[in-house]
């Protein structure tokens, strides 16, 4: 259950953060507002470097990311893990969870996370009483498959530059909408590891790709911190169009 008043605070803004979203694609009732800030469930700390969910579990809650950056992988037995997309604060990391109990993946912390595990039931609820948030919901895990689509094709057609390019503007674009990133600039807690699980790099190949895109003078990358210096430039070297994260508003 929500504990700390810290926690209750923390919950109330991440699911700010998840209508702000859901509101850029249709617009929210009253009472669809009201099921959603009403939602039960228990808040769960999980330190950078450990699953949130552990792969292929079986799980009977669905968790919005309150805080932190973590990302969903797939790994074969012993070999390293390929991250197949990056949550955000606002996030729901297992949504599908509701319908598929059993997950096919795993979800990493990359830094210190903060989650809010809403039991099934509780979404059950939703989709008895609210249809049109129930689509909105539904939506939400299409844009996953989307996402999913977009890294499937940059990984398959597009070189190294090209590929990281298009991942950072995805994010930056993700992070901005939840209002994490400003004037070009964003917080980015992962390792150049895990930054080369996401793309099929080896850590050699990640500080290469990353050291030509600053050569570009496209960004630049100290510590945590990735300022985009050139945002014409990144966009058009990752062939970058935001259409497949849906963030205009059409009747759902």
């Amino acid at each position: 259950m929500i504990g700390t008043k810290n926690q209750r605070v923390d919950v109330a803004v991440g699911i700010r953060a998840f209508v702000s979203k859901l509101a850029r694609r249709d617009a929210l009732s009253l009472d669809e507002l009201a099921a959603l800030e009403n939602l039960k469930g228990r808040v769960r700390d999980v330190p950078a470097n450990s699953d949130i969910i552990g792969l292929r579990a079986h799980v009977d809650n669905s968790s919005l990311v309150l805080s932190g950056l973590c990302g969903r992988y797939s790994a074969f037995r012993d070999g390293p893990k390929q991250f197949t997309e990056i949550n955000v604060p606002g996030d729901f990391i297992d949504l599908h969870g509701f319908v598929m109990k059993q997950l096919d993946h795993g979800v990493l912390a990359f830094s210190d996370c903060r989650v809010f595990e809403i039991p099934h039931a509780e979404l059950r609820t939703i989709t008895e009483k609210h249809p049109h948030l129930t689509r909105l919901l539904w939506l939400e895990t299409v844009i996953d498959a989307a996402i999913h689509r977009q890294w499937l094709l940059s990984m398959g057609r597009q070189n190294g530059p090209a590929r990281l390019a298009r991942l950072l503007c995805e994010l930056y674009v993700r992070l901005r909408t939840v209002d994490l990133a400003f004037d070009q600039r964003m917080d980015l807690p992962m390792t150049q590891q895990q930054v080369g699980e996401t793309l099929g790099f080896s850590p050699v190949h990640t500080n290469r790709t990353i050291q030509t895109l600053r050569e570009k003078r496209l960004l630049t990358w100290r510590d945590q911190e990735v300022a985009i210096l050139d945002w014409p430039g990144l966009a058009a070297l990752g062939e970058f169009d935001p259409t497949y994260l849906r963030l205009s508003k059409e009747a759902v």
